[in-house]
């Protein structure tokens, strides 16, 4: 368990840190020429050389035909091998996503699966219609497909479990799927929260369906098609060519380290390989209605209708089609999707008005890189001069007050112990008002100014890309959520939920250094007294019960700093930049494993000697002061533990 609450704390920061870092460089001063290869080979190597990217690849089609594709780096740097755009693999995480829509959306066309049934008609297993906490007594709605395809089905998120450095550890996916079957926390269809398990959900229905492993069927139906030989979700990567996967590597200390192989649990939701080469044939395809070559994997309608927004909370916001997240970039409607694994980066992007599409994948670098290129693609090649003026109406920053707070990701667990994970990990979004009636917005550990448009909607005043990893954030409108809260809803499959004073990261963390110091504090001071006391003769008629009742703060004391101890012990590996605890089984301790009983046992005897200390008169007045404070701190913590679920 104790590895667990280390990796929960770790993987917060780390994912934050890793967010923070992400910024936007513009680089159209960079571009020499006017030519695409010139364009992606400027660029791709600013951003190679700015962000010690050891390898990278790129493709862009247009009109049904590669115009461009180029391998950066070394997939080997010991044996000096060069990235191929043909023949090197790279992982290409939540990416892998858009294939696993791809083969629901054949199912649909072939009349075996609809996308608004209750999906239990499709598993051997039951999921439940019963809401949990808060909503614990509330009975949904059914979830469809489509709430799976569009990050809606009200699923909590459980960010462990995600990544191996063995193979051995990876389960069959219909173990996995019934074995972490996450709680429903939100009504189906009524919250956007990316949702990984959604998507490993909907693979399974396709080996069910189908009746083949999902891997296999996505060989036999989009792979061959679309002549895909060098792709694959089979880890590691098996295949009957040549082609190798590049080795993902992290800039440290001057120097590339190379990093051992990652796992995915999830094999829908992210393992796949793939070539810059082979994702250019499924763009082409998505972009063709369907068809490449002489294959066909969808047909030109149902190619459509998965295109087609089917969620969103606003016609003014970027939603979800079927799959694509879907967003306004220089006025251009864009359907994307991006990935992350421990060690690599992909994003895809296509450009239907034009009928362009970009993909680019690296390993070891800035988590929106591809994001950057690609925005500064359209800058360059689609330019705009849209800026947005004007000053707030009167009354504005009355208006906007309502809104001030902290607001933290819908996409999180609520009935596990990583409830803070999800928080800590980037998810929250600070919104302030100024003095002349402008919305601050803290997202990502970048501040963007918004003014009011019209009632609960802000419009973003910078143009181009902003920190925000699921879409444009641009506009911002404010919704109610189902337990009747404040929620900010933006581009995307994400939103965020106004959470109450006690749930502040800044409330927890001031509360969590106040009990701390009270109990450090208390813990000195009890064994300066033992000290002082060696040397007393002179004993007091209270002494015996005094000397057990601080006996119980020093052990309580040092229970709770043996907790923290162990849970800041973790180091952060350098290559993965998580805590070992993130991509390595738990092992029990079981002596620190005691330590929650512990505590509750001491929690209650502190709770007696303060009431026993006062009904008595024990001791001096500010001595039972003293414990009372000690007492309320411990109270404090085990409350604090107890709502964040730290000891589940």
């Amino acid at each position: 368990m104790f590895k667990r609450i280390k990796y929960l704390t770790f993987v917060g920061f780390l994912i934050f840190y890793v967010l923070t870092l992400s910024t936007t460089v513009a680089s159209a001063s960079n571009i020499q020429d006017t030519s695409l290869e010139d364009f992606f080979d400027n660029t791709m190597n600013f951003k190679i050389d700015k962000y010690h990217i050891p390898n990278a690849t790129v493709s862009v089609v247009k009109d049904g035909e590669i115009v461009y594709k180029k391998g950066f780096g070394l997939a080997d740097i010991e044996n000096n091998i060069p990235v191929d755009a043909d023949t090197t693999l790279f992982r290409i995480g939540s990416t892998s996503k858009l294939i696993t829509w791809t083969a629901v959306m054949q199912l649909v066309e072939a009349g075996k699966l609809d996308l608004n049934t209750d999906i239990n008609a499709y598993l051997d297993f039951e999921i439940s219609p019963q809401l949990q906490k808060p909503l614990q007594k509330t009975i949904a709605k059914p979830i469809t497909m489509t709430h799976l395809m569009t990050h809606t089905p009200g699923f909590e998120d459980y960010p462990d479990m995600l990544f191996r450095l063995s193979a051995d550890e990876l389960m069959p996916l219909n173990e996995y799927v019934r074995n972490y079957l996450p709680a429903r926390i939100f009504p189906a269809g009524e919250v956007a929260a990316y949702s990984n398990y959604g998507t490993a959900l909907a693979g399974y229905i396709v080996e069910r369906l189908s009746g083949m492993p999902f891997s296999d069927y996505v060989e036999k139906n989009i792979f061959t098609p679309l002549n895909m030989n060098n792709s694959t979700y089979r880890q590691p990567p098996t295949l009957d060519s040549p082609a190798l996967i590049a080795k993902p590597y992290r800039f440290i200390n001057g120097s590339y380290t190379e990093a051992s192989s990652e796992y995915i649990m999830l094999d829908p939701a992210g393992s796949m390989s793939s070539t810059a080469s082979d994702m250019a044939n499924f763009m082409i395809a998505h972009l063709s209605g369907g068809a490449y070559s002489e294959g066909q994997i969808l047909k030109e309608e149902t190619v459509k209708e998965m295109h087609e927004q089917h969620f969103t909370y606003d016609p003014t916001l970027g939603g979800m089609t079927l799959g694509f997240m879907e967003g306004v970039f220089n006025d251009k409607e864009v359907l994307f999707h991006g990935g992350s694994t421990m060690l690599y980066n992909a994003g895809l992007y296509l450009v239907p008005e034009v009928n362009t599409g970009i993909f680019i994948s690296y390993s070891g670098g800035n988590l929106l890189l591809h994001s950057e290129v690609f925005q500064e693609f359209m800058d360059f090649y689609y330019p705009i001069k849209a800026e947005i003026k004007g000053v707030p109406d009167e009354g504005s920053r009355e208006r906007a007050n309502k809104f001030i707070g902290e607001y933290q990701m819908n996409r999180r667990s609520v009935t596990t112990d990583e409830k803070i994970v999800g928080i800590l990990a980037g998810g929250v979004i600070n919104v302030n008002v100024n003095e002349d009636g402008y919305l601050l917005v803290t997202n990502g550990g970048e501040t963007n100014k918004f003014i009011e448009i019209e009632s609960g909607v802000y419009q973003n005043l910078r143009e181009g890309r902003t920190q925000d990893a699921f879409g444009q954030f641009h506009k911002i409108i404010f919704k109610t959520d189902p337990f009747g809260k404040i929620m900010l809803t933006t581009d995307g499959p994400m939103t965020y939920s106004k959470a109450p004073f006690y749930s502040t990261m800044s409330f927890t963390a001031l509360a969590a250094i106040i009990i701390m110091l009270i109990i450090f504090i208390s813990l000195t001071y009890w064994i300066i007294i033992k000290i002082l006391g060696l040397f007393r003769r002179r004993k007091n008629k209270n002494s015996e019960f005094s000397v057990i009742a601080s006996w119980v703060g020093i052990c309580t004391s040092i229970i709770i700093l043996i907790l923290f101890a162990n849970i800041f012990s973790s180091g952060i590996d350098p290559v993965y930049q998580l805590p070992k605890e993130a991509y390595m089984p738990a092992e029990g301790n079981p002596l620190l494993d005691f330590i929650p009983t512990l505590m509750w046992i001491f929690s209650c005897l502190l709770v007696l000697f303060t009431v026993i200390v006062w009904k008595k008169g024990i001791g001096r007045r500010i001595a039972q002061v003293h414990y009372s404070i000690f007492t309320l701190a411990v109270l404090g913590l085990m409350w604090l533990i107890s709502y964040w679920n730290i000891f589940n």
